[in-house]
C-alpha cells in the first residue's frame, strides 16, 4: 500500500503540474477538476497499475497523517436522513450471544430439515449510511453498502423430538469492516453514487490511503462448498464463516495465485460434477473471467478470460448440464467517463445486450452470443436445456435502479420523486428512469443453439405485481424446473437506493397456463401468491427440499419478515405445496432483523 500511495500521489502531482490552456472563471466555478486536467489525469491513471516503488515505513505513515488531515480538512461525514418508512432499513447491534426462541404459532413439522436459515444483509457501521460533501460536491453510501451481517435461525430437535430454536445474528468481519471499526469512525469515502468530481476525489483518496477504492462489503449472499461456508458480495473475495458460531474466519485463501479478483455474488454449482462455477469483474482489462473450482473447493480446474470489450456489471451466472450462461447487459462501469464528468456506473439505454452459451471449460472463441433487446437484469431465476434451444429464466427490466438518479444534497428527496414519476417522461427525456421502467419481471429466452433463433416471452404472467430476488429447489438447478419463486413488491417506499420492501410471494408454475388464445405468445402461465399481513415485508425466502420429496415442490419456503405497525420481527415457514394457506409455523424473535437480501437453509449434521 505503501508504494501504491506514494505512486498515484506522484500521478495527481504530475496531473497538477502540467500547462494546460488556461481554463475559464466559468470552467472552474462548475468543475474544480477542470475539462483540461481531466484528460491528463485519465491516461495518467490508465498506466498507475504499473508504477511501484519501495517506501521507507515513515515516510508511509507521514504521507497516511497527511491525506487523513486533508481528508478530514476538506470532506465532511453527514448522516443520510432515514424516514419512519424505512425504519427497518436502520442497522441493529451486534448480539455477544444468541437467544433462545420461545414464542412459535402453529407447529413446526416433523419431516422439516434439522439446520439453520441464514440470510446476509447491509447493517451499516456508526449508525447508518453516510454521504461525504466537500468543495467538489457530495458522494453518497447506496443502502447496498452497508456492512454485511449475516442473520441465523438454528433449527434443531432435542431428545423426544421437541424442536429448539436459536436466533443470532454478527457482522461478517471483512479486512475494511475490522479497520473501521479500529479506527471508531467512517474511513472510505463513497465512490460509487455521486457528483463525478466528488467520487472521482473519493476513488483517489480511498485509494491512496487504504490501497483499495472501497469497502469490503460480503452483504449480499451466503453459500457452501466444500463443505465450508460463505458470505459474499461481488467487490471482494468470500469471507469463511464459521456456521455455528458466525465467526468470520478469514477471505477464501485457497485461490491464492490463481483467481486475482473478487466473484460474483450467485456462483452455481455444476449439475453432475458438484464444481463451483464463478466469474469476477474488474474495472481493466480483462473485464470478466470464468473459473471452475473443485467440488472440494481446493483448486481452480479452469479459468477463462472471456474477451469482454466493457466491465459490465454482472451478478450472476447461470449454469445447465454442459454450458455456462453468460449475461453482458449494458449496465457498465468505466472510469473514463467520471473522470470525464459521467457516473462511475451507468446504465447505457442504447447499448448492446447479448446471452452467451459456452461450454463449461470452454474460452472466450467457443461462445456462442444471442444478441437480444437491451434491458437490465440482475438475478437468473434458472437455466436448462431443451432439444436444440438453451433456456433462461430471469427476472428483467427496461432499465437499472441502480445507480439511480444521479446523487444531490436532497438526494431522497429526488428518488422519492423520481419513483413517484409517471410511466411518461414529461420533459422528452427518452433515457429517464420511470418507475415502470425500472422494476423487474418474468421473463424468458429460449436460445437455439443451431439456428441462432430467439425467442423471447416478457412479463410472462401479466401486469399485476412487480417481483425479484427469485429462487427455486436448488436440486433442480441447471435441469429444466416447473416452479420459481419470487419475493413481490408491494411497497414503493425504498431506501437509499432504489430496493423496495417485498410484502408477499409469488410460486410460477411454468408447466399450467392461466389464459389460453389464438396466439401461443400471448398465453400467461399461473401464478399462485402469498400475501403477508398489511405494513409487514420479507427478505431472505428459500426453499427447503423435504428429505425423501419426490415432487419438485416437496419442500417449505422460509423467510425473514418484519411487522412495521408492532416493530416485530419472525421467521415464517409456508408449505409450498399449500402456498395461499397460512404459513404453517411463525416463529417470533427476539430481536429486530433488518431487511436484507439473500438468504439460504443449510442442513446440520452437528
Amino acid at each position: 500500500m505503501a508504494a501504491n500511495s506514494y505512486s498515484l500521489l506522484q500521478v495527481v502531482t504530475k496531473c497538477s503540474l502540467q500547462k494546460p490552456s488556461r481554463p475559464t472563471k466559468l470552467e472552474h466555478s462548475r468543475n474544480p477538476l477542470s475539462s483540461t486536467f481531466k484528460p491528463i489525469l485519465l491516461r495518467e491513471l490508465d498506466h498507475f497499475p504499473n508504477i511501484s516503488l519501495d517506501v521507507p515505513k515513515a515516510i508511509k505513515d507521514a504521507s497516511f497523517n497527511l491525506l487523513e488531515a486533508f481528508v478530514d480538512f476538506i470532506c465532511e461525514f453527514v448522516d443520510q436522513p432515514l424516514l419512519p418508512s424505512k425504519s427497518n432499513f436502520a442497522p441493529v447491534e451486534e448480539m455477544i450471544e444468541g437467544t433462545t426462541v420461545g414464542i412459535v404459532e402453529g407447529k413446526i413439522p416433523d419431516d422439516f430439515p434439522e439446520g439453520v436459515y441464514v440470510r446476509n444483509g447491509p447493517n451499516p457501521l456508526f449508525g447508518g449510511l453516510k454521504s461525504t460533501r466537500s468543495i467538489f460536491g457530495e458522494s453518497s453510501h447506496m443502502w447496498i453498502e452497508g456492512e454485511g451481517m449475516v442473520h441465523a435461525l438454528y433449527l434443531n430437535k432435542e431428545n423426544g423430538g421437541k424442536w429448539k430454536a436459536l436466533y443470532k445474528n454478527k457482522h461478517v468481519q471483512t479486512d475494511s469492516y475490522n479497520m473501521e471499526k479500529d479506527r471508531k469512525k467512517p474511513g472510505f469515502l463513497p465512490a460509487i453514487q455521486g457528483d463525478s468530481n466528488a467520487i472521482l476525489l473519493s476513488y483517489l483518496l480511498n485509494l491512496l490511503r487504504f490501497g483499495v477504492t472501497d469497502k469490503s462489503l460480503s452483504n449480499s449472499n451466503v453459500f457452501e462448498h466444500g463443505n465450508k461456508y460463505y458470505s459474499i458480495a461481488e467487490n471482494h473475495m468470500p469471507q469463511e464463516i464459521d456456521i455455528h458460531s458466525l465467526q468470520t474466519k478469514g477471505n477464501w485463501n485457497i485461490l491464492s495465485g490463481s483467481w486475482n479478483r473478487p466473484f460474483t455474488s450467485h456462483p452455481k454449482k455444476a449439475p453432475g460434477t458438484g464444481e463451483l462455477v464463478i466469474i469476477g469483474i474488474d474495472g481493466k482489462k480483462p473485464y470478466m473471467e470464468l473459473g471452475v473450482i473443485s467440488a472440494d473447493g481446493k483448486k481452480m480446474v479452469h479459468k477463462a478470460d472471456l474477451m469482454f470489450d466493457r466491465c459490465t456489471v454482472c451478478h450472476e451466472i447461470g449454469v445447465t448440464q454442459r454450458y455456462n450462461v453468460i449475461m453482458n447487459f449494458p449496465l457498465i462501469v468505466d472510469i473514463s467517463q467520471l473522470v470525464l464528468g459521467g457516473q462511475l456506473m451507468k446504465f447505457e439505454k442504447d447499448g448492446y445486450a447479448r446471452i452467451g452459451i459456452m461450454p463449461r471449460y470452454g474460452d472466450a472463441n467457443s461462445i456462442k452470443w444471442f444478441e437480444v433487446n437491451p434491458c437490465s437484469v440482475f438475478h437468473i431465476i434458472n437455466c436448462f436445456e431443451l432439444n436444440d434451444e438453451v433456456v433462461v429464466r430471469a427476472c428483467e427490466a427496461r432499465q437499472s435502479v441502480i445507480p439511480g438518479p444521479s446523487s444531490s444534497i436532497n438526494h431522497f428527496d429526488k428518488f422519492s420523486k423520481w419513483l413517484k414519476r409517471e410511466t411518461s417522461s414529461t420533459n422528452g427525456d427518452s433515457h429517464e428512469f420511470t418507475k415502470e421502467s425500472t422494476f423487474s419481471r418474468v421473463c424468458e429466452w429460449r436460445l437455439n443453439m443451431k439456428t441462432g433463433q430467439v425467442k423471447e416471452k416478457k412479463n410472462i404472467f401479466g401486469d399485476e405485481f412487480v417481483m425479484e430476488f427469485p429462487f427455486i429447489n436448488e436440486n433442480i438447478s441447471g435441469f429444466r424446473n416447473k416452479f420459481a419463486y419470487l419475493q413481490v413488491v408491494e411497497s414503493t417506499e425504498v431506501s437509499g437506493s432504489g430496493f423496495s420492501k417485498f410484502g408477499g410471494l409469488i410460486k410460477v408454475h411454468y408447466e399450467e397456463k392461466k389464459t389460453f388464445n389464438m396466439d401461443e405468445e400471448d398465453e400467461l402461465i399461473k401464478a399462485e401468491y402469498h400475501m403477508f399481513p398489511k405494513n409487514t415485508f420479507c427478505s431472505g425466502a428459500s426453499f427447503v427440499p423435504k428429505l425423501g420429496g419426490i415432487d419438485e415442490d416437496d419442500g417449505w419456503i422460509i423467510t425473514f419478515t418484519h411487522n412495521e405497525n408492532e416493530n416485530i420481527s419472525q421467521v415464517c415457514i409456508i408449505d409450498a405445496k399449500k402456498f395461499t394457506e397460512e404459513p404453517v409455523a411463525i416463529i417470533t424473535l427476539s430481536s429486530r432483523v433488518p431487511y436484507g437480501f439473500h438468504g439460504a437453509f443449510m442442513p446440520l449434521t452437528s
